[in-house]
């Protein structure tokens, strides 16, 4: 067997790849969605799904300033009661989605159930608080979710973060509010083409305690130009003073048509060492304070089981699977699944490409039928289900896979699992019956999970156009 050392210098069984070729959020990634050409009726994609646990996921496409690093689906701005508008269409859209839902004669509904909901973005909390119950109201009364019933989670920014939004936010229901602040020192946000002040961010912190929303959840990002042990350490005390249910951290990527990327900067192997250093110090320091690892990125304060106030409490109706559960979206950067199909609107980074969508979105009538997505057939299921449980640090029960599929991920991916593990990525002091990373395999999350990807959907992401 062939050795070599990763970035660290630490000896690998086989050339290990690098350590960050991509972010896997969701399989397959929506550049590998394409125009649907028979535009299937909603009513009849979700005919013969279960509903009983579903998430609900509304996405808000506006910003008060982009950041340099990023690349979702979300514009600067809303002029000329552009918010309006969108919440017009998200009405629409709720609408028929919830009759889609119900089939005919709604004989459907009662069987209906939400078990989680979220508002992202963009920044939901661009809204103002008046727009804000609106958005509550469409969530409750277009599709039925009981807010205060399931767990609800909110994206907001320092900046609209403001105490009447986290206010109608508390009141109706959200039980763990996502800020991101990427970094406390002021040169480092700047550095990443996020402008803010330290002492903004920590107002907002403050705000977001005196609400008393139960979870607060802190995104921070290593790797930005500039940043050494030093001030990442300073950035993670700053964030652990605030005692956050949840810490999020995210490795810097560039990507192309982001503001990073048009000035040209790239990865290389320097750049990996370093990020791979940085994470490796934020983990061991959240480990350290008590936190446990729920997968790369995301790291939680357990429940004390007391009523001091410490740790994440309990998530409610904690019952939905996204490796097998069904997903609605409502907005023009979300997405749906079903067992069958994946689908959401026509995606894109360039700020004029997202500004005609989104203006498409709001003039849309009839939101009935599914337009741009991807079909996932048997193999690209099996992919998903093993992809988004390993990457968990619990990792997956193999009983559970074979009851879905009636065979064994190894029996379906033998040279990838096999490679994993010649990597060193999988835990064999574990019970055979669970599939789990090691912890040098969760570090590279970010190789493994598109090293699962199937060549259907590594030539569609390949294919698609930037825009």
């Amino acid at each position: 067997m062939s050795t070599t050392t990763d970035a660290t210098g630490a000896t690998t069984g086989a050339a290990a790849p690098r350590p960050y070729e991509s972010y896997v959020y969701a399989y397959p990634h929506k550049t590998a969605y394409r125009r649907l050409p028979d535009r299937p009726a909603l009513r009849e994609l979700w005919a013969g799904e279960r509903k009983d646990a579903l998430s609900l996921y509304l996405h808000i496409p506006f910003c008060e300033v982009r950041c340099g690093f990023c690349n979702l689906f979300t514009r600067i701005g809303a002029p000329d009661e552009l918010t309006t508008r969108y919440l017009d269409a998200l009405d629409r859209q709720a609408t028929a989605v919830r009759e889609a839902l119900a089939g005919p004669d709604q004989e459907g509904a009662d069987a209906i159930r939400f078990a989680a909901a979220a508002f992202g973005g963009g920044t939901p909390t661009f809204l103002d608080a008046a727009e804000l119950e609106r958005l509550c109201d469409i969530t409750e009364k277009r599709m039925g979710a009981d807010l205060r019933a399931v767990p609800l989670s909110v994206e907001t920014s320092p900046a609209t973060a403001t105490a009447d939004r986290l206010a109608v936010l508390a009141e109706r229901g959200a039980t763990r509010l996502s800020i991101g602040v990427q970094s406390f020192v002021d040169a480092e946000a700047k550095a990443a083409v996020r402008p803010q002040r330290r002492a903004d961010v920590e107002a907002a912190l403050g705000r977001i305690r005196d609400a008393r929303i139960p979870v607060l959840n802190i995104d921070l990002i290593y790797g930005i130009d500039g940043q050494t042990e030093h001030t990442w350490r300073h950035s993670l005390d700053a964030a652990l003073a605030w005692r956050p249910e949840e810490l999020y951290l995210y490795p810097l990527y560039i990507r192309p048509l982001t503001g990073l990327g048009r000035l040209g900067a790239g990865s290389d192997a320097v750049w990996d060492a370093q990020r791979l250093r940085l994470y490796r110090q934020g983990r061991d320091l959240l480990l350290a304070e008590g936190y446990e690892q729920v997968s790369m990125r995301m790291f939680r304060r357990p429940d004390s089981g007391t009523d001091s106030g410490t740790g994440a409490p309990p998530r409610g109706a904690d019952d939905y699977a996204c490796q097998t559960d069904g997903m609605i979206g409502l907005g023009c950067g979300a997405r749906s699944y079903t067992s069958q199909l994946h689908y959401s609107f026509d995606y894109a980074v360039d700020m004029r490409e997202i500004r005609t969508i989104i203006d498409t979105y709001t003039a849309t009538e009839d939101f009935s039928r599914a337009e741009v997505g991807r079909p996932v057939d048997e193999d690209e299921a099996r992919r998903r289900h093993l992809l988004q449980s390993l990457l968990q640090a619990q990792g997956m029960e193999v009983a559970g896979y074979r009851e879905r599929f009636g065979s064994v991920p190894a029996e379906d991916f033998p040279a990838e699992l096999d490679r994993f593990e010649e990597l060193g990525w999988l835990d064999t002091g574990t019970d055979p019956g669970l599939l789990r990373l090691s912890p040098e395999g969760l570090a590279y999350s970010d190789a493994l999970g598109p090293a699962l990807f199937s060549p259907a959907v590594r030539a569609a992401m390949a294919a698609y156009e930037v825009k």
